[in-house]
Order: C-alpha cells, then structure tokens, then sequence
C-alpha cells in the first residue's frame, strides 16, 4: 500500500544559468526527489525577462512567463525560488513573496549581507521562511554545515576561499608564470570571470558571502563593506615566484577569528603554507576550514559556482522548505534576530599577523638600512628578507625586495608603509599580503 504524497507547488524567478539548473533538476529527477522527501515538487511557473531563448529544458519552456505577478499571486504556489541575483528588484520581490506568505529560497548573497535582517524581520511577521545554502559556496553545504551539524560548537575560527574566479585566477597565475592581466583574459575567455569582474577580484564577493558565514557562525551584524578587504589585482607574477620559494602558495582568503577581544573579519590575498588543504584548491573550487571548540578543525571542499553545483543546493533548500526542516532550523537559528547577542567586532588595526611585504626598490647601497630603520621604528620585527640585485650600487634599475615579518599588527604595518612609500629609493606602492602559518 501506497501513501498518497503531499503536493508542494514551486516558482522559480530568474532563468539564466542557475534557474535552468535548477529546472533540470526539479523536471528531470522528481521521482528520485520524491522517494527521499515523500513530497511531490512541481515546478509550476518560471519567470524570466526572455521567453523565448532556447534553455535546453522543453518542458520548462510550457510554464514559462515574463512576470514574476504570476507566481506571486497564484495561491497554489508555496514556495519562491529568488534566482534573479542583485540587490533592487530582488528585494522587492522576496518582499512581495513573504507578504504573500509564501516561503523564499535564494542562491543571493549580496541581498542576505545587504538587507538581512530585514528580510528576515519581515519573513518572521508572515510565519514565512528563507532559505539560502546556495548563497555561499555554490554546491558546498557549509551553510547546514556551520547552522545544523555543528550547533553543538562554539565556532572558533574561519579560513574560507569563497570566490572561485579569483581562486582560478591566482591558481592559473601560479601554475604558468602568466601575469593577472594576462590570467585575467584568460578567465573571462574560459567563462569563469565576467567581462567586468571587479566584484570578484576586488574582494566584495567574498567579504558578502564572509559576512553571512559571520552572522550564521557569530551572531555578528556586520555590513559586508565594512569588511577590510584587499583584491588579487595587487599579486603579481612575481609575488608567486618568490611564495612559492619561500614554502607558500597564494589564496585570496576571507578570515574569521573570534577572540576574547572581538571578531576579526577579513577578506585578502594571502600566504598559505605549501601541503595543507587550503593551498592544494586550485581552479573555480571553494573551500570553507571551520574550527569547532568540540569538533576540532573540519574542512569542506567544492565547486563554489555553476549551474549544477549551485542547483544542487538550491533544490535541497526547496526540498528542506517542503518537508519542513527550514521551519524548525528558521525558528531556532533565530538568524538576524533582535535576540541573538551579536558578536563584537575588533579594531581592524588591532588585528595580529604575520606579513609578507614586497618593494620595488633601487638597486643602490643603504636601501636595506633605510626600511629597516622604518620597520623598527615601528616595532615590526624582520623574520627573513630577500633581495635581488647586482649589489654595485651602479643600476639606475629596481630589484624586488622581500621581506616576511614577525608577528605584528595591522596598524603598525599599515603605518610602516605609508613611510616606506616616501622613500626616495622606494618605486611605486609596496605589496602587504598575510600569512598564515
């Protein structure tokens, strides 16, 4: 004897990559869906702008129309999938559908690091959910990860690399000797990075999807544009040669510590240590190293973007949303919530670190003595410092000089810096990337 399955009907609003994903998923596998929830998913409507290009998915192009009004007032369906990216009309839509007391999955993290709270204020008024694994990470399931398997952990730590174009980028820089313009082009021309892609390399991808990790980790509210963030347009083919030298390879890293003295965020090119796993991701991959109290160090590893990884996530949402998990992990998360303390955020300039600094510097006597002179001063201590030049004192030319400090603090560095930079002997701004050891 059978039992009869509820029937959850399902919008989906945007059908660019992910939503055509995400229709694959839900059109061509619902029987499987169907044995492991014991519900039955139908994707009753699609809107997109476009109608008419050809997306591969036939019956998709049955539901399909080009108002979201659509979905939204049709009261047979349940569940909202915002896949329409940005932050102006998709906050109004997901506004519309929690007022129409339907429940919102979203693969968009910029709105969640923007308007959270709001968001969620709003939901809860309604008795709706949102459900949002897909917005950081792609496939990874770090969200139900940090929110559900690790509840039992006060979370100490964060190593992530969240943006799979920079990661491509600094990998493919370090596996040829290509310079970043070059690696660049070679991006975009392999579909990885945008034909604008300043969100990705400058960082504010990664400080976006941080940010929630930090809420959903620490309580903490935090704008993700107050993040210090750093981009990978400042590593150079020759800041690889020399990590590579000195036992390190290049990731852009966001970081959180929670510490006695406050939460350290943080999104940055960065030193990591050659063999440990966070230096072995190569490619568009992403990678998530958390620190549990109780479970020690747990590390998740993926495809952080593309049209199936991020369906995946995207559907286990909608399937969570059916079923009825979200509700209970909506309630108890109590994310964005005004009864949730929020973690303290630390002075950015207190932060302690390891540095590896690299300047352009003339190849003349005395260079050494004059920014050792400064780093002293600044009470930065020199771990190890390596120069190239012909040591004649004759080259108008400029050699690199490298240097890795001790322990330290951003402030202090920062401030060193400013000072080398008016140097005479000093070409251009020096290269301040951290270490992690």
């Amino acid at each position: 004897m059978t039992t009869k399955q509820e029937t959850v009907k399902v919008g989906l609003v945007g059908f660019g990559t992910i939503g055509t994903g995400v229709a694959k998923l839900l059109l061509n596998e619902k029987k499987l869906m169907a044995q492991r929830s014991g519900v039955d998913l139908v994707l009753a409507r699609i809107a997109d702008l476009d109608t008419t290009r050809d997306r591969g998915v036939p019956k998709a192009m049955k539901i399909l129309t080009n108002s979201a009004d659509d979905i939204i007032n049709d009261p047979e369906i349940s569940i909202v999938v915002e896949l329409v990216g940005g932050t102006t009309y998709a906050k109004t839509l997901v506004e519309k559908a929690l007022n129409a007391h339907k429940n919102v999955v979203t693969a968009n993290k910029a709105l969640l690091a923007t308007y959270g709270k709001e968001l969620f204020d709003l939901a809860r008024a309604n008795g709706c959910t949102i459900a949002f694994e897909a917005a950081v990470a792609g496939g990874i399931p770090i969200i139900a990860g940090i929110g559900q398997s690790l509840q039992a952990n006060n979370i100490q730590s964060i190593r992530a690399i969240l943006n799979g174009t920079s990661n491509f980028i600094l990998s493919t820089m370090e596996e040829t000797g290509a310079d970043y313009d070059a690696t660049v082009k070679e991006a975009q021309r392999l579909g990885y990075a945008e034909a604008n892609p300043a969100l990705d390399v400058n960082g504010s991808d990664a400080a976006q999807k941080l940010a929630i990790l930090a809420h959903l980790s620490f309580g903490a509210i935090v704008n993700w544009k107050d993040i210090p963030r750093v981009g990978i347009d400042v590593v150079q083919s020759v800041d690889m040669y020399f990590a590579k030298q000195l036992g390190y390879k290049i990731r852009l890293l966001g970081v959180a510590n929670n510490t006695k003295s406050g939460l350290e965020l943080s999104v940055s090119p960065t030193l990591v240590k050659q063999g440990t796993n966070l230096s072995n991701v190569s490619g568009a991959f992403n990678a998530v190293r958390v620190v549990g109290d109780a479970v020690g160090n747990v590390f998740f590893y993926g495809k952080g973007a593309g049209e199936l990884p991020t369906a995946s996530a995207v559907v286990a949402d909608i399937l969570d949303t059916a079923i009825g998990r979200t509700a209970i992990t909506f309630k108890t998360l109590n994310l964005w919530g005004d009864e949730r303390p929020a973690a303290p955020l630390r002075n950015p300039d207190d932060v302690e670190g390891r540095y590896y600094l690299r300047m352009d510097v003339a190849d003349a006597t005395g260079v050494m003595a004059q920014i050792a002179d400064i780093l002293a001063k600044s009470s930065i201590s020199i771990a190890s410092l390596l120069q190239y030049g012909n040591g004649n004192g004759k080259s108008n030319g400029t050699v690199p000089m490298i240097i890795l400090t001790h322990g330290t603090n951003e402030g202090a560095v920062n401030q060193a810096i400013e000072k080398i930079k008016a140097l005479k002997c000093v070409k251009g701004a020096p290269v301040k990337l951290r270490i992690l050891d």
